[in-house]
């Protein structure tokens, strides 16, 4: 249930002009995401859902970085 609500608020938070709070709450749900990606990845071998996830984390964090602390 948090994955979809976290990510779609994050997303319209942004949409909203809003994007130091969208990348706050997309920062929020990278935890579900990270879980998810990692279960498909030993299920099914999905690596690059697990890769991206990843990723996508690392530049969450560097755009809260760059919005709330530079």
């Amino acid at each position: 249930f948090a994955l979809p609500v976290l990510t779609i608020s994050g997303q319209i938070a942004i949409a909203l002009k809003f994007p130091q709070w969208g990348l706050v709450i997309n920062l929020i749900a990278q935890p579900f995401w990270l879980y998810s990606s990692w279960k498909s990845f030993k299920q099914a071998g999905q690596v690059g859902i697990f890769v991206t996830t990843i990723i996508f984390t690392v530049i969450t964090a560097l755009g809260i970085i760059n919005y709330w602390i530079l």
